[in-house]
């Protein structure tokens, strides 16, 4: 939500330091996402916000308290009933009260090779893993030392370092957590 929102901020040439106007962008919007990806405004987003450039602006835009009010409401009402979210204030901000809450990690190394992976960011030009690195690792300064809903490890939350499982061995990993949560029997790995 808060790249669609970026996006959208860059897209009508809006100041994102405006938390007025942002807010007010992040009320009006029509933001849908579903299976095949995620609109704003009828303009499908769903590749255009997996830039670098997109980082920056989201980083910037969740900086905002208004804009974070806004979205925090629209997620919670996404999540009425029960829902599978991710997100970096989720679990402590969000939906606080969460049943099951994962922090997924990985090596600054690792997530830089995952991030030059995406088609997206490769397409932009920013071909140099140091490069990356140090914006991610920007955007994780940003974010963890924002005055409103830093990015944090939520006491409660279990924490799960990925660097050395693929997507598959990941979501074999969480889907386990929910089974011992939700005291099911661990039937083996699930399909995605």
């Amino acid at each position: 939500m808060y790249r669609a929102v970026a996006w959208k901020a860059c897209h009508d040439h809006l100041p994102l330091d405006d938390d007025a106007v942002v807010s007010a962008l992040s009320r009006e919007a029509q933001i849908e996402q579903d299976a095949l990806g995620i609109r704003i405004d009828g303009h499908d987003v769903t590749r255009d916000i997996r830039t670098p450039a997109i980082d920056q602006a989201a980083a910037q835009v969740a900086r905002l308290p208004g804009v974070r009010a806004v979205l925090v409401a629209r997620q919670r009402a996404m999540g009425a009933g029960g829902v599978v979210m991710e997100g970096r204030d989720i679990g402590t901000v969000v939906f606080p009260d969460a049943n099951v809450k994962v922090y997924l990690d990985a090596s600054a190394e690792e997530r830089a090779r995952r991030r030059m992976a995406d088609a997206a960011h490769t397409a932009s030009g920013t071909g140099d893993v140091a490069r990356v690195q140090d914006a991610m690792a920007a955007r994780d300064r940003s974010d963890s030392t924002r005055p409103v809903a830093p990015l944090t490890l939520a006491p409660d939350a279990v924490y799960l370092d990925t660097t050395e499982l693929d997507a598959d061995g990941v979501f074999a990993q969480v889907v386990t957590l929910v089974r011992r949560t939700q005291n099911e029997p661990d039937t083996g790995p699930a399909s995605s």
